[in-house]
């Protein structure tokens, strides 16, 4: 497949910083249909010159698509649209502001302590049909059996199950609404373990305190977790110690 055409720059005053106007004029290029799932697109030196900034800012906007799940990097070969676009395209102007480290570094927290929020609260406030639900879904992510995919979706029903458990709208909806995000850094976590297996077994202690409506024990299950999850996300992130290759 052809490499994908250059983008245009676009020409208009710019507010934001230089970083997050080049990431938005990013999104607009990979979304117009000027470049196909899975087509290579030009180089950072070639993408710095067509929208007149420098490599650094190219490099730190890819960073970002590639967390949003927009793009993948090759090592040695260059950088891809996404072969599944397609589906990420909502999740990507959903989180379109989630451009910038900082951005990012505090997206991460703020999901650290509304998860330990929501499993204190679901320990307290769960149905028993909520905790049978709990419990099919980590039979799920165990029978998985190394198929990466289906362990993510089911790992992310289980977040989401003990959203609801925890009784508050309002926060069920602040999670629902970061899903398919949360698909995507999910994914990354386990695919940069190679394993699912320990994913699991942080899992486990927080159904056995939701299951003995001990939200203490729920909390600190799930801050572990958390913690554990964010680290293994900055791992799977590109280091960009150098330049893409031209």
């Amino acid at each position: 497949m052809a490499s994908a055409p250059l983008p245009r720059s676009a020409g208009r005053p710019r507010r934001e910083g230089p970083g997050v106007a080049t990431t938005r004029s990013l999104i607009d290029y990979l979304l117009s249909g000027e470049v196909e799932p899975g087509q290579k697109i030009p180089s950072e030196r070639q993408l710095a010159e067509a929208l007149g900034v420098g490599r650094s800012t190219i490099r730190e906007a890819i960073k970002s698509l590639e967390l949003l799940g927009l793009v993948e990097q090759r090592v040695g070969d260059g950088t891809y649209l996404s072969g599944s676009s397609s589906e990420l395209l909502p999740q990507v102007i959903q989180w379109g502001l989630l451009l910038t480290v900082h951005q990012r570094e505090d997206m991460l927290e703020a999901r650290r302590h509304l998860e330990v929020l929501l499993a204190g609260l679901a320990a307290e406030n769960r149905t028993e049909e909520q905790l049978t639900r709990l419990r099919e879904l980590i039979e799920q992510m165990r029978s998985a059996d190394g198929d990466f995919n289906r362990y993510v979706e089911a790992d992310i029903a289980f977040h989401l199950e003990i959203a609801r458990s925890s009784g508050n709208s309002v926060l069920v909806g602040v999670l629902t609404n970061i899903q398919s995000l949360l698909h995507v850094w999910a994914s990354r976590v386990i695919n940069t373990a190679g394993e699912t297996e320990t994913s699991l077994a942080m899992h486990e202690p927080i159904l056995k305190a939701i299951d003995a409506r001990d939200p203490d024990a729920a909390r600190e299950a799930m801050r572990a977790h958390m913690e554990r999850a964010i680290r293994r996300l900055r791992a799977g992130l590109p280091k960009h110690s150098g330049s893409a290759p031209d």
